[in-house]
C-alpha cells in the first residue's frame, strides 16, 4: 500500500510561510470515489473553494504531473493505481522508467492515485480524507 506522502516546501521566513498556505488549493478530482468526495466536502466545509480537476476528463500535462510528483517527494510509480483493470492488462510487470510512467497515467489516468490535493509546494495524496488538514490552515 501507498504509504500517505506529506511535503512541504522549505521556507526561509514567516512571509514565505504564509504565502504558501494562501495559494490556492487545488483538488485532482474523481467524483466516482467517495474518499475523493470526502475530501472535496472537507476542503469547502473548512470555507475553501478548491480548484476542482475532474483528472479523468482532463488529465494533467506531463509537466503538472512531474509538479505533482515533486511536491509528493514521490516516484511516479508509487502513484500508479496497481489494482486497476489497465494496469494488471497493460503494465504489470513491466519495468517503466519515472518518463514512461508519468505517460502512462497521463494516457489512462485512472491510474493515478487520488485525491491529490495541492497548495502552493505542498501537496498530498490518499487517504484519509482529514489528512489534507495541514494544507487548509491559513496561517
Amino acid at each position: 500500500m501507498l504509504a500517505q506522502a506529506v511535503r512541504f516546501a522549505t521556507v526561509t521566513s514567516d512571509t514565505a510561510i504564509r504565502t504558501t498556505f494562501m495559494s490556492e488549493l487545488t483538488i485532482y478530482h474523481n467524483p466516482a470515489c467517495s474518499k475523493s468526495r470526502e475530501t472535496l466536502a472537507l476542503i469547502k466545509a473548512s470555507g475553501h473553494e478548491p480548484r476542482v480537476v475532474e483528472y479523468l476528463k482532463t488529465p494533467p500535462s506531463e509537466a503538472e504531473l512531474a509538479a505533482i510528483l515533486r511536491k509528493l517527494d514521490i516516484r511516479p510509480l508509487q502513484l500508479v493505481r496497481r489494482n486497476e483493470q489497465i494496469f494488471k492488462d497493460k503494465y504489470a510487470g513491466r519495468n517503466l522508467g519515472d518518463k514512461e510512467w508519468i505517460k502512462a497515467m497521463i494516457e489512462h489516468p485512472i491510474l493515478m492515485q487520488r485525491p491529490i490535493v495541492v497548495r502552493g509546494e505542498a501537496a498530498i495524496i490518499r487517504r484519509p480524507p482529514e489528512d489534507v488538514k495541514p494544507l487548509l490552515k491559513s496561517s
